[in-house]
């Protein structure tokens, strides 16, 4: 008979250990809700081993929110390759999969949670904004973007933001619908803008040459027209 021998975990490992089980425990309630002690427990380790690696729930609450953070950022990742609406409908597909999987903690991250109000906190939220602002002009192509262009991407990360939260309590819209729905409040958006700034209008219109006609844009336009009747 062999008895196992439990491997001991260096500092870093141990480390990250906590902040992935945290980060479990975040994705299913609010961190308000979770104890230390469920922390350790669910990590296999007593309440002070815990305290050894963070200060207190505070400090593995933001290093959680830290790796959440990253995550959610990287989500706007997406090659510049193929037309606008189709790279932006991937975007809004891989940020709903993290809103999906990680409700309450994605909650946590937007509105504060435990940290509510501390720099730590609001300098991580800025973070992901402005990857996801970054990635977005990325995408546009647009290297020196006009102040409206820049308005309007923020605008409508914002807009993304508060409508996954709303999304979350209830889910009362299908996923999928809404996905497309966001990427073309982004283009409704953009064409109002282009409306008052003709080199936001020429960078549209090189834009759209591309799109497909089974493209979330011109399927956006097709709508419209519908809507204005006959």
């Amino acid at each position: 008979m062999t008895t196992g021998v439990r491997r001991r975990m260096g500092v870093e490992e141990r480390r990250q250990q906590l902040i992935g089980v945290a980060l479990e425990l975040f994705s299913r309630r609010s961190p308000d809700d979770v104890s230390i002690d469920e922390i350790a427990s669910a990590a296999g380790i007593s309440r002070p081993l815990v305290y050894h690696y963070f200060p207190g729930k505070l400090s593995l609450y933001e290093a959680a929110l830290s790796r959440a953070a990253d995550d959610l950022a990287s989500r706007f990742v997406e090659p510049r390759e193929g037309p606008l609406g189709a790279r932006l409908v991937r975007v809004m597909g891989r940020y709903f999969d993290f809103v999906d999987e990680h409700g309450p903690g994605f909650s946590a991250l937007m509105r504060g949670g435990p940290a509510v109000g501390s720099s730590t906190t609001n300098a991580l939220i800025d973070s992901v904004r402005q990857a996801a602002y970054e990635q977005i002009l990325s995408h546009m192509g647009a290297v020196d973007p006009p102040a409206r262009l820049e308005l309007v991407v923020r605008s409508w990360i914002s807009l993304a933001e508060s409508t996954a939260l709303l999304w979350l309590d209830g889910r009362r819209v299908p996923r999928a619908g809404l996905e497309t729905q966001l990427v073309q409040d982004f283009a409704a958006l953009c064409a109002v803008a282009a409306a008052h700034d003709e080199e936001l209008g020429a960078l549209l219109r090189d834009l759209l040459k591309d799109e497909p006609g089974d493209g979330p844009f011109t399927d956006l336009a097709v709508r419209l027209i519908a809507l204005a009747g006959p």
